[in-house]
């Protein structure tokens, strides 16, 4: 098991910048595939990133292209998400989330472990 705890979330303006963290427990990080995923309020989770085990594929979702990037280190057992250019609508709470495997996951029913979420606020 993982348990994953997420931190970096606040409140930004828009067109800001914000990397939250994602930090993994056990020793075993570097074989989990890990994705970010969001939820604004009164709409369902959605995908935003992906990483895979090494850190060498990545997904994102088309509205963060450009803007938002993931990587990982697996010797600090931590995955990122840096975002870029911010816009209001980015607000959500903000969860990441582990699989065991050596693929690439975009599908949030394929992930195993959840964090609590971190609040990111953007203002206009």
């Amino acid at each position: 098991q993982v348990q994953l705890v997420e931190s970096g979330g606040g409140l930004v303006q828009a067109g800001g910048s914000l990397r939250l963290s994602c930090a993994a427990s056990g020793r075993t990080f570097s074989t989990y595939a890990m994705a970010w995923f969001r939820q604004a309020p009164g709409k369902e989770r959605e995908f935003i990133a992906a990483v895979n085990w090494n850190g060498i594929n990545a997904a994102s979702a088309e509205s963060v292209k450009g803007r938002f990037s993931i990587s990982r280190d697996n010797a600090k057992n931590t995955v990122y998400l840096q975002m870029n250019s911010l816009k209001p609508e980015d607000t959500a709470v903000y969860y990441c989330a582990a699989v065991p495997g050596r693929g690439l996951y975009t599908g949030e029913p394929l992930y195993d472990y959840w964090g609590q979420g971190t609040q990111v606020t953007v203002s206009s």
